[in-house]
């Protein structure tokens, strides 16, 4: 696997060189900087590819050309959004960046309820929880049908932890699922993201995933043309939060994405950590399944619970078997003869980092050092013990 790592730009206390040393050889960003659904333009591409560049290092996969919510609904200015997207591709394939990872989540990206939950070790991790993801759908934003979404027990429990809750307890809460998204913007208002979510109200999964057919039909052909793979990251958590219709998060959902459209551009962002909250998922067997069509890899492990809760758990633990995953992308990477690339995804918060306040939750240096070394060691004997 060629070895990658998420880089969130200039601002970054995780530095390219910091990088480098960790002994990743490809970085994984995005023009954070540009408004999403704005047209990524040639000169500021070839800054960042540049300073990448300067530090003996490549540009390996663009994370993300964020697609703009208007494209998700297909409704307003879509379709002059769609032209942008597109004259952002041609820009990127012009700097020679060939790789696209995307999402089609809608209103937000990946989401937590706990950004720094404290393990037993004393390191901390992402968490979702499932009760406390109840306490800010009924109490810290009040949206109806919450009890169409969740058991009675929930509710319950909901109910409870809510008036034991401190001001400052609900203030995390709220915190940690509005503002704890690397890219998203930092001032996200409860009554603005209310009227976001209030858009998707009459909307179906198959109405997301009729959107999503539209925008691939419109943009695939030009990314085959222009020689540029692009992934889809699946949903994360892989369930309906918020009544928002989630649609990339089970094995029939990736059939249907390779469906919409048939290219070598279509293609996957195989997150284990994603696709592994769903104890319905096989990863390995998925893996073996869409060979064809992963064209990146994010690996990390949570641990889930049973009423649906998880945190993210080390690499080489959690409830799904990194040693299998492992050894179907070697599998796979031998019959195609291709390095898949990967970064290893979503690290502790650890030793010197936990002094650290000022990065991303998630994106601390040393827990996914960690991370990657144990991937790395893990490669390394499954590929001694195949002979490759």
């Amino acid at each position: 696997m060629k070895q990658t790592f998420r880089w969130f730009g200039s601002n970054d206390p995780v530095k390219l060189s910091y990088i480098k040393q960790a002994g990743a050889t490809g970085i994984v960003t995005a023009l954070h900087q540009t408004p999403n659904g704005e047209v990524w333009d040639i000169e500021t591409i070839n800054s960042v590819k540049n300073t990448i560049e300067k530090e003996g290092l490549e540009w390996s996969f663009i994370e993300s050309i964020p697609i703009h919510e208007n494209i998700k609904l297909r409704t307003g200015d879509y379709l002059q959004r769609i032209e942008n997207y597109k004259q952002s591709l041609i820009n990127v394939a012009k700097c020679g960046v060939k790789n696209v990872c995307y999402n089609f989540m809608p209103v937000l990206d990946w989401t937590r309820t706990h950004l720094h939950w404290k393990l037993n070790n004393g390191a901390t991790a992402l968490r979702f929880d499932k009760v406390d993801m109840a306490v800010f759908e009924s109490f810290i934003i009040k949206l109806n049908d919450v009890e169409n979404r969740y058991s009675k027990d929930i509710l319950e429990k909901a109910h409870e932890r809510f008036s034991l809750m401190t001001s400052f307890e609900k203030q995390r809460l709220e915190d940690s699922v509005l503002k704890g998204l690397p890219g998203t913007v930092d001032d996200l208002t409860i009554p603005v993201f209310k009227d976001m979510i209030a858009q998707y109200n009459n909307m179906s999964h198959q109405d997301v995933k009729s959107n999503l057919s539209y925008f691939l039909n419109e943009i695939i052909p030009l990314a085959e043309a222009l020689g540029i793979k692009m992934a889809i990251h699946p949903d994360d958590p892989p369930i309906d939060i918020m009544g928002l219709p989630r649609i990339i998060k089970s094995e029939s959902d990736l059939d249907d994405l390779v469906g919409f459209i048939n290219s070598p551009s279509n293609g996957i962002t195989f997150c284990t950590g994603s696709l592994g909250a769903n104890p319905d998922n096989d990863l390995p067997k998925m893996i073996r399944k869409f060979k064809d069509k992963i064209h990146f890899l994010h690996l990390r492990n949570v641990k889930c619970e049973a009423d649906g809760s998880f945190f993210e758990d080390n690499h080489l633990e959690g409830s799904s078997n990194m040693y299998d995953i492992v050894k179907a992308v070697k599998d796979i990477e031998k019959e195609r003869n291709i390095e898949l690339p990967m970064r290893p995804d979503h690290g502790h918060q650890m030793l010197n980092d936990l002094d650290t306040v000022s990065t991303y939750a998630g994106y601390t240096a040393i827990g996914r050092l960690k991370g990657l070394a144990e991937l790395r060691g893990l490669e390394l004997g499954i590929s001694k013990s195949l002979g490759l």
